[in-house]
């Protein structure tokens, strides 16, 4: 039977919109490049590991059953009224976004693309990607022309892994159309499957609104990681400085620091516009220096790790780390950007022996070799030197933990207030 929708990329932004829209009756195809993933969604499988809770083998089992299917061939895209493209976008060496996936994905469905097709983008892009990177892609590949013989718009995504409060239906969606007929068929599409959407001026606007909210987070946490730094320099409790100042009704929202930051959020600095080659001249300064401040957090989480150690008597060499949490947020397996991989590779340096702990990850490999995956918890912990908290679960007992651990470095601030050295 042929597909209502298409979902071109079946990663951490295609698999949840494929999600929700099948649940919502929507006659699914996901289109995917790599026969890998494609092959483990045929066998109800995720194709990687660390499922969140939000999508598990189980959910994507009940996906097929309720007709979606993955495919490696773009003769499916042929056959839909709307294809949203949800291809990854990663920060290069040049700390530009790569948007090839997204070229590659609309080469693809350009061959295929009909008249009244309505065409969605919601990979990470700078302000201007639809219009001047996307738009020319898809007609020179379609003869077609975007406004008047299909649509096409912007919506970025804020799916959130882990978070069981704000799922993909209950997060308004913003889009932002090339045309106003782009606009409300976008508006059409999403409001199938979201309970509110929010119309944008256009799709620069809507793409802008990635970079705002992407960004928001970074350079906030930045702020919080160097209150971090400067109040243990100071002994001040951050925790507790923090627990105060959130009960502020106004002008405050609370921000916590950790060993780093990770995910598919990466910082946009938009002055790097790499589809066109050019830069604009004016960076986002705040932007590239809270990538800064993140990017010392693993270097300072072991200078604290070798303090501990030595205060106690012991040295990083020969020491017995255990490390819990090894993705990039709680309650998820996603090790995109994680920073327990720098951590870890940093201790195994200085000579530390490593292991560590995840429910969400069965095997890890640092530096290419494997890490010892602890199978009991608590055993783990007291017999390791020094236990470091870098993702609380919320499958851990952090009070019972503090109890087993020999030492423990909270890094996230979950523990009870004095069971834990805290970051």
């Amino acid at each position: 039977m042929p597909a209502d929708l298409a979902v071109l990329g079946l990663g951490h932004l295609g698999l949840p919109l494929a999600q929700a829209a099948t649940a919502a009756g929507i006659a699914t195809v996901g289109y995917d490049p790599d026969p890998h993933t494609v092959a483990e969604l045929r066998a109800g499988r995720l194709p990687t590991e660390g499922a969140d809770g939000s999508l598990t083998a189980a959910g994507v089992r009940r996906m097929l059953s309720a007709g979606f299917r993955a495919t490696t061939e773009d003769t499916e895209l042929g056959r839909v009224r709307t294809a949203v493209i949800c291809a990854p976008t990663r920060l290069g060496e040049d700390r530009a976004l790569d948007l090839g996936a997204i070229g590659d994905a609309a080469r693809a469905l350009a061959a295929r693309l009909r008249p009244h097709t309505t065409v969605l983008l919601e990979s990470t892009a700078y302000p201007g990607t639809t219009e001047d990177y996307l738009r020319p892609l898809l007609e020179s590949g379609s003869g077609l022309r975007a406004g008047r013989d299909f649509h096409l718009a912007y919506s970025p995504s804020r799916f959130d892994p882990g978070n069981r409060r704000h799922g993909y239906t209950n997060t308004p969606k913003v889009i932002g159309g090339l045309t106003p007929a782009c606009t409300e068929a976008a508006a059409a599409f999403y409001g199938r499957i979201c309970e509110k959407v929010v119309r944008a001026r256009g799709p620069r606007e809507a793409e802008a609104v990635k970079v705002l909210e992407t960004n928001y987070r970074h350079v906030n946490i930045a702020l919080a990681n160097e209150m971090a730094v400067f109040c243990h320099d100071i002994g001040v409790d951050l925790w507790d400085v923090v627990r105060c100042a959130e009960t502020k009704p106004f002008g405050f929202q609370a921000f916590r620091p950790g060993p780093g930051v990770g995910g598919h959020g990466v910082p946009i600095d938009p002055n790097y516009l790499s589809y066109k080659g050019r830069s604009l001249g004016h960076p986002l300064r705040m932007v590239e220096l809270a990538q800064e401040v993140n990017g010392r957090m693993p270097r300072y989480v072991i200078q604290r790790c070798a303090t501990l150690l030595n205060e106690h008597g012991k040295s990083a060499r020969g020491a017995r780390v255990l490390l819990l949490g090894v993705g990039y947020k709680a309650d998820t397996g996603d090790q995109e950007g994680s920073p327990a991989r720098e951590i870890a590779s940093r201790l195994m340096e200085l000579g530390a022996q490593i292991s560590y702990h995840d429910p969400y990850v069965q095997q890890w490999r640092v530096l290419g070799r494997p890490v010892p995956r602890a199978d009991c918890l608590y055993e783990a912990a007291a017999i390791a030197d020094l236990t470091v908290l870098l993702q609380p679960h919320r499958t851990y007992d952090l009070q019972g933990l503090a109890v087993k651990a020999q030492l423990l470095l909270d890094t996230r601030g979950a523990s009870p207030a004095g069971a834990a050295h805290r970051l």
